[in-house]
């Protein structure tokens, strides 16, 4: 017998995508922290250019983070909060290089990789279960986030 939930999803789906939305959750907020620490302590020559550009990335992450858990809440699920099980889930990890503007973008970066790769793995089941709202939701997040990844990859020259 196929159960639905309050939108209309498979109860079983909605409770993989919330765990793996949990998980997104945690990665995202190990990012915007470290990225936080990037805008706090940065120094050099190009100190002024990239505080600003940290500051527009933090401001970014924070908003996606609370999508993502109202994501979590509206498929029926309690999204995760604490920063214990952040750090044991997130496959990003806490940043211990944060004055150096350039390891900082390199990070980024990587930080945007790993992101991306889970977020295309969230579409693969979100379009499974039928669940349009994550859908659009990742789709919009990779959009966004690969224009990113261009422009940081062009401050470094790459």
């Amino acid at each position: 017998m196929n159960i639905k939930n309050q939108i209309g999803l498979d109860n079983e789906k909605a409770k993989q995508l919330a765990g793996k939305l949990n998980e997104l959750l945690a990665n995202y907020s190990i990012f915007y922290q470290n990225t936080r620490g990037y805008h706090w302590n940065i120094k050099g020559e190009k100190f002024f250019e990239l505080h600003v550009k940290f500051e527009e990335l933090y401001n970014d992450l924070i908003l996606k983070i609370d999508e993502v858990a109202e994501r979590i809440l509206t498929l029926g699920y309690t999204p995760k909060h604490n920063y214990a099980d952040y750090r044991s889930i997130s496959k990003i990890k806490e940043s211990v290089e944060v004055k150096d503007g350039i390891k900082a973008i390199e990070n980024i970066l990587e930080s945007f990789k790993t992101i991306i790769i889970f977020q295309r793995e969230l579409l693969t089941l979100s379009s499974d279960a039928d669940d349009e709202g994550t859908n659009a939701l990742m789709s919009d997040y990779i959009r966004e986030q690969e224009k990113l990844v261009w422009m940081y990859s062009a401050f470094l020259n790459k």
